[in-house]
């Protein structure tokens, strides 16, 4: 089951939860950046939807999946809004410049960072829990 999960994280495109007001909210979003099996960051704005929820209540989920034999991995853990430079820095690419128009200085340019804290891998109609730690 371990490497079927590494191949599902290594994937760019997740999808991503929070919630508010009881109420769940999904979106799909492109991982800029991975650090072990816990920690996956990607850019936002300060005045989006997700930014205001996770300000309120920093809970969320990450979910990515594979096809042709659909298979899926959800992590779930806390999200933290990042404002340190030097991160953004390292987050930057030129291509968001037509976004951001003051560049990664710009107000509204934040980094997502989503630390897991556990895990759920489903495959063929059977699912298993797993901690993070053991991956």
């Amino acid at each position: 089951m371990n490497a079927k999960i590494q191949g599902l994280l290594d994937k760019k495109i997740a999808f991503v939860g929070s919630e508010s007001e009881g109420k769940p909210y999904i979106k799909a979003v492109i991982i800029t950046n991975r650090e072990g099996n816990d920690t996956f960051y990607f850019d936002s704005n300060h005045d989006s939807l997700r930014a205001e929820h996770w300000k309120r209540n920093p809970n969320a989920c990450l979910y990515f999946y594979g096809t042709p034999i659909y298979r899926g991995v959800m992590l779930s853990g806390t999200m933290e809004i990042i404002d340190d430079l030097e991160i953004k820095k390292q987050q930057w690419k030129r291509s968001k410049q037509s976004i951001y128009k003051a560049g990664v200085t710009d107000p509204d340019y934040c980094i997502m960072k989503f630390t897991a804290t556990k895990g759920r891998y489903y495959s063929m109609y059977e699912t298993e829990d797993f901690d993070i730690s053991e991956l």
